[in-house]
């Protein structure tokens, strides 16, 4: 990383400052950005169906080509599964990309090297934005702490990035009829870009092979903390981080037995071929298990930050659920800030982010055409749509792309706020899924809602949770809230009832439409408190409907009734 960080900060500053240029010129980007992408197009088979070769304005591509929904691009997507040609796209499809399918179906994203080159865009300018971040507190804080650069001999240090602790899969999910591989977005950017990665990573690139993942987790961490220079730790969702975290705590002894010895422990479940050439990179590191066994002798356990003492930034998606996951970084990050690099799923990268520890991201303007649905209009038929000129600070949207992977006006499904502006471009931060809805009667509780509840209540409890769902009850009408939580270890909830009472008190100042309700219709909420490892069992249910590891996450609200059916309830308390 050394060696590459200067290349790298030139490149990101480059990519970073032309992307300002362009947040300064808004309107022109985005007509400039559709109608490109219209040209190039005009030749597909939807294309010409809706005629966009005859578009020449963006008025004239809002008034002729209609909002649409996933399944208006199933059938084209089968086709292209199939080896068609020229569908959606003009160029040829080389992956499939799945979305993570934890709101619904998994949809389908055709990717082409066109597409992939315009996605690069944002990710180069969000690099740009966090070496910047991170070089200006490094300046901070050598400032006010005279001790923070001291090096060796108390010569100072330069700034260094770090490598990359990194446990995504790279294997596919599957090859189409058309000889088309297919899987998650991660696994498809990441080998993409398998040169970039092999030069950042703190471990080698085949560790990614590893299908099994506690397996990939365990060899993973056994490479990078025998790396002299661990500076990032990235994934894509803070629950994925945290569960890097109880990997290192759990197996902290055994992986430093084998980091002395330079051997992958027998119980790792690895194919044999890539077991040798595994082993054959891992050197035995006394010295450095040395260091590990006395911080586990002094502290009792091993976190990321006792470990890798020059980790400089976590990397993470954050906005959404983010914050209630962020509550237990302390813990094992310290004050290690987080930076959420882009904001984007299957169907495009919508946001840049653009400063440490901030939820909010720069409308990603050259890789997407955007509308804005407002709230209002979100159950009419034809919606009026606003462009990002005309959005408003404060208020939220559904969002619409239009992008290189073929898709137009595709309604995500996403739940955006306007935080604000950088220059022209607005601010816009994921709050919720629009099919994510938690209703008794009328209510309309989000994901965002519950998770501020749960973030309050934590603080007010001093409690730290593992997971929690909000789910409703059975053969009641109205139903009422069934408050689904998992406390980690060690934690007990001194007065349930009060946590109940209190629920309800939060819910209605996030909510209030829910105390309404309350008043009249719903019935009082029960807690029921879960056994220790049940959403470890969730889990493994999503992971056996399909979802990928890499892009794991667990709603906290559910309206499907059968969702923690079967987990042992420790305790059920009411009002």
């Amino acid at each position: 990383m050394d060696l590459i960080f200067p290349v790298l900060r030139t490149v990101t500053q480059r990519a970073k400052l032309d992307f300002i240029r362009q947040t300064r010129q808004l309107e022109a980007v985005q007509e400039r950005f559709l109608l490109e992408m219209l040209r190039s197009h005009e030749g597909t088979e939807l294309g010409k169906k809706f005629g966009i070769g005859n578009i020449t304005t963006v008025e004239q591509f809002r008034d002729r080509v209609p909002i649409l929904p996933y399944s208006s691009y199933d059938p084209y997507t089968e086709r292209i599964a199939k080896g068609e040609k020229n569908i959606l796209n003009p160029d040829p499809v080389i992956y499939v990309s799945l979305t993570s399918g934890s709101t619904g179906k998994q949809k389908r994203i055709p990717v082409t090297r066109r597409y992939q080159k315009n996605l690069a865009k944002p990710n180069l300018a969000a690099f740009g934005f966090a070496i910047e971040a991170l070089e200006k507190r490094d300046r901070e804080l050598s400032q006010h702490l005279p001790s923070y650069k001291e090096g060796a001999g108390g010569n100072r240090r330069s700034f260094k990035l770090g490598k990359v602790l990194n446990t995504n899969s790279i294997n596919i999910q599957g090859v189409t009829d058309g000889g088309i591989n297919y899987g998650p977005v991660t696994v498809g950017s990441i080998r993409s870009n398998h040169l970039m990665y092999r030069s950042i990573l703190a471990m080698p690139y085949d560790c990614f092979k590893i299908a099994d993942s506690v397996s990939r987790h365990y060899v993973c961490l056994l490479f990078a903390l025998g790396h002299p220079s661990v500076g990032q730790i990235a994934n894509n969702f803070p629950m994925l981080i945290l569960r890097t975290c109880g990997y290192l705590e759990k197996y902290a002894e055994g992986l430093v037995a084998d980091l002395r010895r330079g051997a992958i422990a027998d119980w790792v479940q690895i194919e044999p071929k890539l077991r040798r050439q595994l082993e054959r990179r891992l050197q035995a590191n006394p010295q450095c298990a040395d260091r590990l066994e006395k911080i586990l002798n002094t502290e009792g356990k091993l976190t990321p930050k006792l470990a890798w003492p020059d980790l400089v930034v976590v990397i993470t998606a954050m906005g959404g659920t983010s914050d209630f996951y962020f509550q237990r970084f302390p813990d094992y990050f310290g004050d290690t800030p987080i930076f959420g690099g882009v904001y984007g799923s299957a169907e495009g990268t919508f946001g840049i982010y653009y400063d440490l520890n901030q939820e909010g991201t720069i409308l990603s303007i050259e890789s997407g055409f955007y509308e804005f649905i407002p709230e209002e209009d979100w159950d009419k038929e034809e919606p009026t749509t606003l462009l990002p000129t005309e959005v408003k600070v404060g208020q939220r949207y559904r969002m619409l792309v239009t992008s290189y992977s073929g898709i137009y006006r595709y309604d995500i499904g996403d739940v955006v706020e306007i935080l604000g502006f950088y220059e022209q471009a607005p601010i816009i931060v994921f709050r919720h899924r629009r099919g994510g809805l938690l209703s008794a009667t009328t209510e309309k509780t989000t994901e965002f809602h519950a998770t501020r509840v749960m973030q309050a209540l934590s603080q007010e409890f001093n409690l730290n949770l593992d997971d929690f769902c909000i789910t409703l009850s059975d053969n009641e009408f109205p139903s009422r809230y069934l408050v689904n939580i998992e406390l980690t270890d060690g934690q007990t909830l001194e007065d349930p009832q009060k946590f109940l009472h209190r629920f309800e008190y939060w819910l209605g100042e996030f909510n209030n439409p829910y105390t309404t309700v309350r008043s009249s219709e719903v019935p009082p909420p029960r807690l029921q408190i879960l056994a220790p490892g049940s959403f470890a069992i969730v889990r493994q249910r999503q992971l056996n409907k399909g979802m990928s590891d890499g892009h794991l996450k667990i709603p906290h609200i559910s309206e499907d009734r059968s969702f923690l059916q079967g987990l042992n309830v420790m305790q059920k308390i009411e009002l």
